[in-house]
């Protein structure tokens, strides 16, 4: 039976798909809600940033509680928060109990991004891991391009309708709960034995490497390419929001196909390799993008960017994973998480400090510039083949 179609991987992707509506199915509506609740624009952004804040610290935390706990200890309750604060954003008329039910609702989403990745990791092992991991890249590029047309669509009924989409979380946790296994490996040390085992494990120069790598990605992502993409298109070719949507979901569909063969990439051209070309990419890309001259030629950048995307993001958590031992893993997954959120908070302010002071070009050269430096410290600290703890992670369908 192929990896894909196993029961408990497809509930993972479920929990995925909800983890990234929370951001990408309300951003069409950011104008909408702008106008009906009176809310200038310079502020309408902080509804992205009160959910994303909370996973910056709660993050590993939830990690530790999966590890001591068990996974769905922590995955079920989150997925009712997430769902049941998302559902009374739509039924709220003040913007200020909005963005409070936004940090509840982020409370509720920390652990998600995380804890999907980890039972993935619990459940298989080596290439078929990663492999894995390409599925879940490939579903989550699906729900980043087609949730953004949803809520759009939802929108037309009125602001508050995209938010109602937070009513999936109910069912999958449903589906969590009933579906996935219990019995995942869970820390039996001390408290303190605990986490002083994984500080240790964090000083090893890859982990530190691939820490390292994640938050580049995600400033890369969410400063130069979503916050300021939009900006570089409209301001160079004047063109609608439609055409670049259309441009950016390019990259999402080639992160969608790259991930679906990520399993066999690996095994052909191994890990450490992969995770260097998408480096190699991600700084072409962002070099390609002020040097298009015609609308269209934004695309192959664009593409080029998602092909990195597919290549290094869930190759890195992979190989993370393989570095992981077993009663440590959801700490080493929840860690990553919350440089992820990191990523994503600090990504347009400093791009925007960059944008201020040199212009929006600027962005995109000092994105390449990250991607440089990155692939340098990838070099520096990752071997050339990829290690792996003998984790005894089975591949349970």
């Amino acid at each position: 039976m192929p990896v894909y179609r196993h029961r408990n991987l497809q509930v993972v992707f479920a929990v995925t798909l909800v983890a990234v509506l929370a951001v990408s199915s309300i951003t069409p509506a950011f104008p909408k809600i702008a106008r009906e609740l009176g809310v200038s624009p310079a502020r309408i952004g902080w509804l992205i940033s009160a959910f994303t804040l909370p996973g910056v610290v709660l993050t590993p935390i939830f990690g530790l509680i999966a590890d001591r706990a068990g996974r769905k200890t922590v995955l079920v309750p989150s997925l009712l928060l997430f769902g049941a604060a998302g559902t009374a954003c739509a039924l709220t008329h003040d913007f200020q109990t909005l963005l409070l039910l936004r940090v509840l609702q982020g409370v509720g989403g920390a652990s998600l991004g995380a804890l999907n990745l980890t039972i993935i990791s619990d459940l298989y092992s080596g290439p078929v891991r990663t492999e894995a991991m390409g599925y879940n890249a490939s579903v989550l590029s699906v729900g980043t391009a087609t949730y953004p047309a949803i809520g759009g669509a939802l929108a037309l009924l009125g602001w508050n309708y995209p938010f109602l989409l937070s009513l999936l979380a109910f069912p999958v946790a449903l589906l969590a709960l009933k579906g996935l296994p219990t019995a995942y490996p869970t820390a039996n040390t001390s408290l303190s034995a605990y986490v002083a085992r994984v500080g240790r494990a964090l000083a090893n120069p890859a982990i530190a490497g691939m820490m390292f790598a994640t938050v580049a990605t995600f400033i890369m992502l969410f400063g130069a390419y979503l916050a300021f993409f939009p900006v570089l298109a409209a301001g160079s070719f004047g063109v609608s929001s439609l055409v670049i949507g259309f441009v950016m979901s390019s990259a999402s569909i080639m992160t969608a196909i790259t991930s679906y063969r990520l399993g066999y990439l690996a095994r052909r051209f191994g890990q450490v390799r992969l995770v260097r070309t998408g480096f190699v990419l991600y700084g072409v890309a962002m070099i390609g993008f002020p040097l298009a001259r015609e609308t269209w030629q934004l695309i192959l950048p664009a593409s080029l960017f998602g092909v990195g995307a597919a290549l290094s993001i869930p190759t890195i958590l992979s190989m993370l994973a393989d570095y992981a031992p077993e009663d440590q893993r959801g700490a080493f997954m929840s860690i990553s998480g919350m440089l992820l959120r990191l990523g994503q908070t600090l990504g347009p302010i400093l791009m925007g400090a960059v944008v201020s002071v040199w212009g929006v070009h600027a962005a995109f050269g000092a994105g390449a510039a990250i991607a440089f430096l990155t692939l340098v410290v990838v070099i520096v600290t990752l071997p050339n083949t990829s290690h792996h703890h003998p984790s005894g992670a089975g591949e349970l369908p």
